[in-house]
């Protein structure tokens, strides 16, 4: 999917001004064909105005508890990996350097099912999902459907034959166990 993003901010007389409004390329991964990630926006704490617009820093894919993250991602339609095993090694590297924090939360004996400590707010805007939740219950997500995701364990499953594109937001939570 073809993602724009217009960001604004303010000059130094308090003007709104555009900042910002390009197109944004996706991450793709050897270790999930199909897969891509936009990574828009986000903070590692909480965000103070007047801004210039300027993007605060966010290395890591998922926030620390006092930061948040937005951005879009699609997932393709549900398929085998055709990764030999001499290869995983190498796509959990290029999976760690350009999703920092993302190899970390995967499960390896249950490929998708993933927890964060993050409360997410995701949209269906194409396609449809189903959400998985620890004890196999599922749910089936449509275009235009929200979800609001509490720190729970989760995957996401493609099994139509058209992809899905989801927008999320990311805020950073604080797990008590």
């Amino acid at each position: 999917m073809d993602i724009r993003c217009v960001v604004t901010g303010q000059n130094t007389s308090g003007k709104s001004v555009f900042v910002r409004d390009a197109p944004v390329a996706p991450v793709t991964l050897a270790l999930l064909p199909g897969f891509e990630f936009h990574r828009l926006w986000g903070s590692e704490s909480v965000v103070r105005h007047p801004s210039n617009g300027a993007g605060p820093p966010h290395s890591g894919y998922f926030p620390p508890k006092t930061g948040f993250r937005f951005g879009f991602f699609t997932i393709p339609p549900q398929a085998e990996s055709e990764l030999a095993p001499a290869d995983l090694a190498t796509a959990f590297g290029e999976l760690r350097e350009k999703l920092p924090g993302m190899a970390e939360v995967l499960e390896l004996e249950n490929p998708g099912m993933h927890t964060t400590d993050t409360v997410d707010f995701d949209v269906v805007i194409s396609g449809e999902v189903y959400l998985e939740l620890d004890d196999g219950s599922e749910v089936l997500i449509k275009a235009g459907d929200c979800v609001v995701q509490n720190g729970t364990r989760h995957a996401w499953r493609n099994r139509s034959a058209a992809n899905c594109v989801i927008a999320f937001t990311l805020v950073g939570a604080e797990r008590s166990r």
